[in-house]
């Protein structure tokens, strides 16, 4: 879709400095840009490096200047960009249809806008909303609920009676709604749990390849709205995440953990079960929270067991002395072994 740059300045609430007649139809980083592209710069170092690119209009700081450039100018560059890259180049809608290998279940309801790909199947009394897109070699398990504009990629499983909101995009290999892992030891052997709970996953949430999220136990696995889940990622069952959370790759959170809104969970962390994290909180990479371990909100923790950012820092600062602190004590050692030989 092609904008000028006025209509774009308008739609951002930004600042034009230059000619609002510039037009713009599609994003891209500076090097690679042409004259009709949108490139962003949100640092000084990146405004000079933008100033090389053949691209006409740039989002950047206020006061940014660039040499030939129709300037966007916002407080946050990233965001606004990332806001006209969506308005310029929106999704389209799906082609309405269902493809003659799909197999699917007389009593399913698919919406006559939704479009069902090769050789999905589609099992006894599901819901497809409106626009949704479901893509080749999907299964979707019996009495499972997709709500309308959501996208499934190539090869993701939906076990029966999953729960999906609007807007819901997952992508290829991921599994939503498996068992739990959950065993009782006794009479010499492992006896499974029950997995008969449920699993919804609210609107707006966005889930990465080969992720699993399992379906509570007795209770629910819920995923609130806005949720960003990377690809790698493990959801336990009985989990909550609140809304707008982000959970990075190699994430893995046991059974009964509760995550807060605006959670930020960095790569490689690891919950122990029943572990709470309160809203806003920030977990470092390969952090290890233990169970029941309570995150207060706000707070930034890293390492393992996690604690507050500042105590790890001065912690690992004296980590990383302890072979000079060795060298140091085996001297001291030598010394007072001298003296005492010596008296």
């Amino acid at each position: 879709m092609t904008r000028t740059a006025g209509e774009l300045a308008q739609y951002l609430g930004a600042r034009l400095v230059g000619d609002a007649g510039a037009k713009i139809a599609g994003v891209a980083n500076p090097e690679d840009a042409s004259d009709g592209d949108l490139i962003y710069a949100d640092s000084a170092q990146n405004v000079a490096r933008a100033t090389e690119s053949h691209a006409r209009c740039m989002v950047a700081p206020k006061g940014a200047r660039a040499d030939g450039k129709t300037i966007l100018e916002v407080e946050n560059p990233k965001l606004a960009f990332a806001k006209a890259a969506a308005w310029l180049l929106p999704k389209p809608d799906p082609m309405p249809g269902i493809h003659p290998t799909a197999v699917i279940a007389p009593s399913a309801k698919i919406s006559a806008s939704a479009y069902i790909g090769p050789y999905v199947v589609i099992e006894e009394d599901v819901s497809v909303g409106d626009k949704s897109q479901i893509d080749a070699f999907c299964f979707i398990g019996k009495k499972s609920r997709i709500g309308s504009q959501s996208h499934l990629r190539p090869h993701v499983v939906l076990y029966a009676g999953a729960v999906l909101g609007d807007r819901v995009e997952i992508h290829s290999g991921t599994v939503i709604g498996g068992d739990g892992f959950g065993y009782v030891f006794g009479e010499g052997r492992h006896w499974k749990f029950p997995q008969t709970g449920t699993l919804e996953i609210s609107n707006d949430v966005e889930v990465g390849c080969n992720t699993a999220i399992d379906r509570g136990s007795l209770g629910a696995t819920r995923i609130g709205a806005g949720v960003k889940i990377d690809n790698l990622v493990q959801v336990a069952h009985n989990v909550s995440v609140g809304d707008h959370s982000v959970l990075v790759s190699q994430t893995g959170i046991s059974g009964s953990t509760t995550l807060g809104k605006f959670v930020v969970v960095a790569g490689q962390a690891g919950f122990g079960d029943h572990a709470v994290v309160e809203d806003n909180a920030v977990i470092g990479g390969q952090a290890g929270i233990l169970p029941g371990k309570v995150i207060r909100k706000g707070q930034t923790v890293w390492g393992t067991p996690a604690r507050p950012l500042e105590k790890f820092k001065e912690q690992h600062a004296w980590f990383a002395r302890l072979p000079e602190l060795a060298r140091r004590l085996r001297a001291l050692e030598e010394q007072a072994k001298e003296k005492r030989s010596g008296g």
